[in-house]
């Protein structure tokens, strides 16, 4: 008769709890950012200040924990801006007012409500709802 041995149950308890713990740990770590710069990222506040004709000016609030660096900016049905001023880069906890020229358009229809999309470069995209002038 052949007999076959394996870990005690008790053993087997204590190695269960123990992998649950370091996991548990692990995921708490992430989740909170303790872990170093993971799960860092810019907050942008986007609000919609004017668009008229092909002129677009938004007041845009970094709330993040990093530097946001807007790629590009979109208006649904008008194009993309040509010209981001006075800087397409934003540091954590500060505002600017930015100006763009939308390319390719007729110019915004007064009256009308066009979607804006700020894309920043890590992928980010933040949209908010502007009433043309």
């Amino acid at each position: 008769m052949k007999t076959k041995k394996g870990i005690s149950p008790i053993l087997a308890t204590v190695i269960l709890i123990a992998v649950t713990l370091v996991i548990a740990v692990g995921v708490i770590g992430w989740v909170m950012g303790i872990w170093g710069s993971m799960g860092r990222t810019e907050m942008l506040s986007v609000t919609p200040i004017k668009l008229s004709n092909d002129t677009l000016e938004l007041l845009i609030i970094n709330q993040g924990q990093i530097t946001a660096t807007i790629k590009n900016i979109t208006v649904e049905g008008l194009g993309a801006c040509d010209n981001i001023s006075p800087t397409n880069v934003i540091q954590p906890g500060n505002s600017t007012t930015i100006t763009c020229t939308i390319s390719g358009t007729q110019g915004a229809v007064a009256g009308v409500v066009y979607t804006v999309k700020v894309i920043t470069s890590s992928g980010n995209i933040y949209q908010t709802q502007v009433r043309a002038e």
